[in-house]
């Protein structure tokens, strides 16, 4: 352990409960190997089901949590710990990034946001990050496409993820819609 693990572990609190939540499992081992070496006490969860029964019973001080799971979406296992637990820290990975669900994710109670492949020392600092500094601007900004990307996102999280009237709200066929919304955001 590095002297910056061992300082850091003192910031986690007198709770040093952690529940990781993701579908893909070399990354949740590794990153449950990564955060018990800087003091947290991990459990693991590779479905919503199954986030949300180990919140129900015992909500974890800080949470990581995948956006898109093979069973759902990990905004709902966000919702449910914050109802638990209101002080819990949520950082919500994804693959899938995009302004919308970035809002959706916050306004559930989620501290942060990252986008994959995220490492152990971003997701440890967004963990503990007390400050409210500004993130820096983007260096490049968004292609035409991205933009686009964007708003379609935003008019589904508006219509609740509802892909037949988010379709209609854009004048768009409910297949293509779908094709948009299943590839990842352009960059």
């Amino acid at each position: 352990m590095t002297d910056n693990e061992n300082t850091a572990n003192t910031d986690i609190g007198p709770d040093p409960t952690l529940l990781l939540v993701d579908d893909d499992a070399p990354f949740l081992r590794r990153l449950a190997r990564a955060m018990e070496t800087r003091g947290f006490i991990v459990d693991m969860s590779e479905s919503v089901a199954d986030g949300l029964a180990k919140v129900k019973n015992q909500p974890p001080a800080y949470a990581v949590v995948d956006l898109r799971l093979e069973d759902g979406n990990g905004l709902d296992v966000v919702s449910a710990l914050h109802e638990k637990r209101p002080d819990a820290k949520v950082v919500v990975l994804t693959g899938y990034g995009n302004i919308a669900t970035a809002v959706t994710a916050v306004k559930l109670g989620a501290i942060d946001y990252l986008s994959k492949p995220a490492d152990a020392d971003d997701v440890f600092n967004a963990l503990l990050n007390t400050s409210n500094g500004k993130a820096p601007p983007p260096e490049n900004p968004m292609s035409a496409d991205r933009v686009r990307w964007e708003h379609i996102q935003r008019v589904y999280e508006a219509c609740d993820r509802n892909v037949s009237e988010t379709a209609r709200r854009l004048n768009m066929h409910r297949r293509t819609l779908q094709r948009i919304l299943a590839k990842r955001a352009p960059r």
